[in-house]
């Protein structure tokens, strides 16, 4: 049982107001809040141990060299990596996509197949095309149903002894499916394909075990866990890790450079080129910390009644038509009013102290297939409120009047 009034306390942004109304955040699937717990951390690192780690004597350099390497056992323990170099600090899920995309380059040819589902973000659309166009080989997606689930069968189908990587998020951030990953890495991993997996929508709800996944690449973002922008993670096998080549270089990743030949440090160095956001990575791992004190398995149900009865609530709207109606999906909900673009609702919702996502949601292949411009995407975290719920409900009503 989450104490929620105590929990929203530890969140100074929720104490501002918008346009004069109290502030409503209902974008977390963009970006989460940041609890005061986390905030003091950063301040702490800037105040007192400001300093470039790994390479320097000073007791400042080891302080925050330490904090840093903590960070990254923080993450190896709450993701269940085996190792804590398979853990990469990246400056987030594009960054750690592109890694592996980069990575592939040099392991595939024009008879390769690569599987990406109708569900994704263009983070995890973008690079595996660029790959396709380097390498030829051949992208081929995974279809989706009205009711934005993937089509298994079809997913099925499109394996062959060819497909040699699959990349799907674990949920989707424009419609909140999420998807059934244990078996899509089963399937892939029966033709000899490796999985990579978008997890920045799902980290913020639920609690990835990578071990028990058999995931080989596992990827997402701080900032949608209650962490700083800027900062991610890229989890990957360490066979995988070790087969694929550098992607930037630079210092810290090497081992010996000289004019004629260099050579590569070994993991997690190999992929961190030049000075990282130390900052950030500390802060990454003091809010899974945070996160982990209020438990996952609370976030997940407390999130669940939100969803349950925000859609209750939404759908007493006349026009109002929710996207993604997946029976297994987590809290966000996609909608629009009829005839009405879902921009100007967003812009009124912007002047009543709600904060929504209004657009594709980089996710335009899923709008496409809805046929539709955009939508209004009300996201929820586990310290948002029935009341609030209300409020937007609320303000709903009166941009229909007002747009009409």
């Amino acid at each position: 049982m989450l104490e929620i009034n105590k929990i929203r306390q530890d969140f100074p942004i929720l104490n501002r107001q918008v346009n004069g109304k109290p502030l409503v955040y209902f974008d977390n699937a963009a970006t989460s809040q940041t609890p005061q717990q986390v905030i003091d951390v950063i301040v702490d690192y800037y105040s007192n141990y400001n300093a470039n780690i790994h390479r320097g004597v000073h007791t400042l350099s080891q302080e925050a060299t330490d904090k840093y390497e903590a960070a990254r056992k923080t993450i190896q323990n709450h993701f269940n990596a085996k190792y804590a170099y398979e853990i990469i600090l990246t400056s987030g899920t594009t960054h750690s996509i592109n890694l592996i995309a980069s990575g592939f380059a040099s392991l595939l040819n024009e008879k390769d197949e690569l599987l990406v589902s109708a569900l994704e973000h263009h983070s995890n659309i973008v690079p595996w095309q660029m790959l396709c166009e380097k390498t030829g080989a051949t992208l081929k997606v995974i279809p989706m149903t009205n009711e934005g689930e993937l089509d298994m069968q079809a997913y099925t189908n499109l394996l062959s002894k060819s497909t040699k990587l699959v990349f799907v998020n674990h949920i989707s951030n424009a419609l909140g499916t999420i998807n059934p990953i244990e078996t899509i890495i089963e399937k892939a991993h029966q033709v000899g394909a490796a999985v990579l997996i978008d997890g920045a929508q799902a980290c913020p709800h639920i609690k990835p075990d990578v071990q028990a996944l058999d995931v080989d690449f596992y990827v997402t973002s701080a900032h949608k866990m209650c962490g700083p922008t800027g900062v991610g993670m890229l989890y990957g096998k360490e066979e995988w890790l070790k087969k694929l080549p550098p992607y930037q270089g630079g210092g810290e990743m090497i081992d010996q450079v000289t004019f004629e030949k260099t050579t590569y440090a070994g993991l997690p160095h190999k992929f961190e080129a030049g000075t990282p956001n130390i900052c950030g990575g500390i802060a990454f791992g003091a809010a899974i910390d945070y996160m982990n004190t209020i438990d996952f398995n609370n976030i997940a149900n407390y999130e669940h009644k939100l969803l349950e009865y925000g859609t209750k609530r939404l759908l007493e709207i006349e026009g109002l038509k929710i996207y993604g109606t997946s029976k297994n999906k987590t809290s966000v909900i996609s909608f629009n009013l009829d005839g009405i673009h879902p921009y100007d609702v967003g812009t009124l919702l912007d002047k009543m102290g709600i904060a929504v996502r209004t657009g594709h949601h980089c996710t335009q292949p899923i709008m496409d297939f809805y046929k539709i411009p955009g939508t209004v995407r009300a996201s929820f975290a586990f310290y948002n409120t029935k009341e609030e719920i209300d409020a937007l409900v609320t303000a709903v009503k009166k941009a229909k009047m007002m747009l009409s």
